[in-house]
Order: C-alpha cells, then structure tokens, then sequence
C-alpha cells in the first residue's frame, strides 16, 4: 500500500487570480468617460437652446475674430498676443510682444474713456448754451423783460449756466432790509423757471447782499440770515412759475461775502440772486460733500450718544 503512494505524481495548482474576473474592470472608467461626455454635451445643448439669435450670433463673431485683431487689425502670425493663429511657442510667455498688446489695450481703454468724458461734457455745455440763447432771446422779444435786460446778466462757468438779478440803484428786486420780492421780480422769477425744465441740470440759488450792516450787526438779524431768506424767497417764485421743485439741489445765503463789485462793496449791484444750472461735476461735487457731512454727523451723535450712557451709567 505505502509503495503505491511513493509511486503517484505530485500535483502542485497554481491559481492565478485576475482582477475584475472575466471581464475586467477598464470598461468602467470608459463608461464613465462616457457619461460624463454626455453629460457635457447635453448641458451644452441646453446652454444653446436656451440662447436667443443675438447672443448666438456675438458667440459666433467672437470665436470667428480674434480680440486684437479686431481692435487693431493686426496679422496675428507669430503674434504671441494672439493665441488664435499661432501665439508663438509658450502661451504663457509675459516679455516683448505679450506686454506691448497688453499696454495698448489698456491705453485704448483709457482713450475711449477719456475721449467718452470728454463727449459727455461737450454735449452738456451745447445743451446749457441753448438755454442761455433761449434766455437771451426770452428777455429781447419780452417787453417786461427788456425793461430788466441791464439786470440780468447770464453767463457759462465752471459750475454751469449762472442767471444773476442784480439790484440798480433806482430799481431793486426786494424791499429794503427785507426778503419781499418786488412784483417785477417775480415776474422775471416766473419766466426763467418755466425755461428750466428744458434741461435735466438740477439748480442752486444763492443770496447775496452789500456790505451795509444791520444796525444790531451780526449778533441779531444780519445780512445772513436776509440773504438766505431772499434766496429762499426766489426759490419759491421759480417753482411758482413752473419749475419743479424736485430740481433745486441747494439754496444758501452769502450774506456780502461774495462781492460782485469788490472794489465797491456798497455798491447795489452788490444785492442780487445767482442761480447756477449745475453741470453733471459741480452737481456731483456738492451731493458727495453732503452726504460726507450726513456720515460725519451721525458719527458726531453715536459718539455723543455713548459718552452719555458711559456717565450716567452706575
């Protein structure tokens, strides 16, 4: 029995274990190549679908011209600005060529913001210009109003279209020491607020007298305070007459220190109403300067407000 089993053959099995068994497992990650393709694919669809002509249609025009090209007309071989034919060997090369295309598209945005700023001024100074000719013209064919043309002396500044009514020695717009228009005055008030619904601009009156005191002087009813009453006073004609209201922006009283006549400070050209037609700068320069005074006084009261709860605090 022994002699027969040394007389077998040794088997030894070898089992060779392969991942995945039959198949394998590459198909999954190709399926998942695949899926995700799709899925590019379908959201590219939607994207598209749901693009009307007009945008499809800038799509195609900036995929067919290159940026450059189109702005400066450049060739664009070996450019490597231009990253459609060509670009040079290193797409992220940042010497020479790269830096120059970048200076002049920055220089060509600064120009045509500059050259825009420039249109926009231009275009606000034709349109208070017509407004002062409308004036002029108002005040040659009104017989009441050529009565006063000496007074009213128009003019462009830096701040805008300035309408000054002047006082004559024979002839003032209000009544002595007071902020009562006198009926002419009105009038005038009445015909130039009509014409300042012409323009968007909105407006600024300022009073301003001479340099005769009161006879309590400042520390009682002064000039001040009859030079804002009067702009006030004018205020209320101009809307009166028709302008809306909504365009007055500031109205403030100058008392004499703003001489027309500097060499004559009691001079009665000195006693007058300016009322300025703002240009967009001067506009923007006085709303950001009151609302930095809102800002300041806010804090001015929180600050004020705290130190009186930290000393009647226990």
């Amino acid at each position: 029995m022994s002699d027969d089993l040394s007389q077998r053959p040794i088997v030894i099995k070898r089992i060779k274990k392969v991942a995945g068994g039959h198949h394998g497992g590459a198909w999954k990650i190709a399926y998942a190549d695949f899926v995700t393709a799709m899925m590019a694919f379908f959201l590219l669809m939607w994207l598209l679908g749901s693009a009307d002509d007009d945008k499809l249609k800038g799509i195609s025009e900036y995929f067919g011209t290159p940026m450059k090209i189109a702005f400066f007309g450049g060739q664009g071989v070996g450019d490597r600005s231009s990253i459609v034919k060509g670009g040079g060997a290193d797409l992220t090369y940042s010497d020479g060529q790269v830096d120059a295309a970048i200076n002049k598209v920055s220089d060509f945005n600064v120009v045509d913001l500059e050259t825009l700023r420039k249109e926009q001024e231009r275009r606000e100074y034709e349109r208070l210009n017509q407004l002062k000719l409308k004036i002029e013209h108002a005040i040659e064919s009104n017989p009441i109003l050529n009565k006063f043309k000496n007074q009213l002396l128009i003019d462009i500044t830096t701040e805008g279209l300035r309408i000054q009514i002047v006082d004559e020695k024979n002839r003032p717009m209000f009544a002595s020491g007071r902020a009562t228009l006198q009926p002419y005055t009105k009038f005038i008030l009445h015909e130039i607020g009509k014409m300042l619904n012409d323009v968007p601009n909105r407006v600024s009156l300022s009073g301003h007298t001479d340099a005769t005191p009161f006879p309590s002087g400042d520390r009682g009813y002064s000039n001040w305070e009859l030079s804002a009453d009067r702009a006030n006073a004018s205020r209320r004609e101009l809307i009166s007459g028709g302008m809306m209201s909504d365009k007055v922006l500031r109205v403030v009283g100058l008392s004499s220190a703003v001489l027309f006549d500097k060499v004559n400070p009691f001079n009665p050209i000195n006693r007058r109403i300016s009322i300025i037609v703002m240009n967009e700068k001067t506009e923007k320069t006085i709303t950001e300067d009151v609302q930095s005074l809102a800002v300041e006084d806010i804090l001015e009261l929180n600050k004020e407000a705290t130190e009186s709860d930290e000393v009647s605090a226990p």
